[in-house]
């Protein structure tokens, strides 16, 4: 079995600059085929399934680590996880057996996307049912991982309004039918470019019934975002905490005895959420509103951190290759990542 212990412990090993990490996508790679040989690619699968079978609050805690050691690194690896956690819950046994054992070793590597499906009116992608599978068409603009996974769970809806989701090939590739999908080259990003976000435009792609991995009810997304409201608040929070250590590390050189009295106040704020966030986790009382609030706390609080952690460096924050800079792009980054229409105003709140 997997320790949460240990997994924290092989982000240590890793041994590459964050620096390296956000700009450079071989390196990238190499960082998650690290994480891969440890098998802490599949952390919320169950161990009969090829996992490690983390518990909720493990899994939170792993992803606040990682997130402290690199932003590039947490959002790709979670973007695979999502995908295990997607072929966890499926019907399908074969996608299951095909996929999961290999998922926990870094062997198969799989992304997500499905974020056009939180967006109102007309649907982005849609599936239109025929012989033994589905025709999908549409734009999917956000895709983490190309030129390092190689399929993605795409999501598209169906005419009754239900929501398929799929596994289709995250390349440029046509079919003997003529179907297609079509790859956009990575997208110029302020920060972690080295993911290789893309987006992708499906023509009459055909997807075989035994490509799907399964079929939720119309506005599952929605559903799903406000029961998992705080899941996309574990970064920012492993962003505060990676703020503060460059604080620590600056204020070692700078001998001000002003620094160190602002970094322990933060870390006070920090501790106390975190602490609220795993309450709320665990808890089966919390209700979402709650949760809600938590999330635009934690945005709000990398954000201040970071913030610090740039005044603290001084000029030289405006490099490329300093780490403050670095962690207060990620913090831009993870303040809209997973973002609703809910968690936008909530956090719009909060800076008026």
């Amino acid at each position: 079995m997997i320790s949460l212990l240990s997994a924290q412990t092989s982000l240590s090993e890793i041994e590459i600059l964050p620096s390296e990490l956000d700009r450079d996508s071989n390196v990238l790679q190499q960082a998650l085929q690290q994480l891969g040989k440890h098998s802490l690619l599949a952390l919320k699968v169950p161990p009969s399934l090829g996992g490690a079978g983390f518990s909720e609050s493990d899994y939170s805690l792993w992803q606040i680590a990682a997130a402290r050691y690199s932003g590039a690194l947490a959002f790709l690896q979670t973007q695979h996880q999502s995908a295990g956690s997607f072929f966890t819950a499926s019907d399908n046994h074969t996608l299951q057996q095909e996929y999961l054992s290999s998922m926990a070793t870094g062997e198969k590597l799989v992304g997500v996307g499905f974020s056009q499906l939180r967006r109102p009116g007309k649907p982005l992608v849609a599936a239109q049912p025929v012989e033994k599978g589905y025709l999908i068409s549409g734009f999917v603009p956000w895709i983490t991982g190309g030129n390092i996974f190689t399929d993605f769970i795409v999501g598209a809806v169906l005419p009754d309004g239900r929501e398929l989701y799929g596994v289709v090939p995250l390349e440029t590739v046509q079919q003997s039918n003529k179907g297609k999908i079509t790859l956009s080259l990575p997208m110029d990003l302020i920060a972690m470019s080295a993911t290789n976000t893309v987006s992708a435009e499906l023509d009459n792609w055909y997807l075989e019934s035994n490509y799907v991995v399964t079929i939720k009810p119309a506005n599952s997304i929605h559903d799903s975002s406000q029961k998992n409201v705080l899941n996309h608040g574990w970064f920012p929070l492993g962003c505060a905490y990676a703020a503060l250590d460059i604080i620590q590390q600056t204020s070692q050189r700078k001998q001000l005895e002003f620094i160190p009295k602002i970094q322990q106040v933060l870390k006070q704020e920090i501790d106390d959420l975190k602490q609220q966030m795993i309450a709320a986790t665990i808890s089966e009382n919390t209700n979402y509103e709650n949760k809600l609030k938590l999330r635009s706390q934690v945005i709000n609080l990398a954000s201040r951190c970071t913030q610090a952690a740039v005044i603290t460096a001084s000029g030289a924050a405006n490099s490329l290759a300093n780490s403050a800079g670095r962690v207060y792009r990620e913090a831009l980054v993870f303040s809209v990542s997973g973002q609703t229409t809910d968690v936008m105003e909530a956090s719009l709140k909060l800076l008026t």
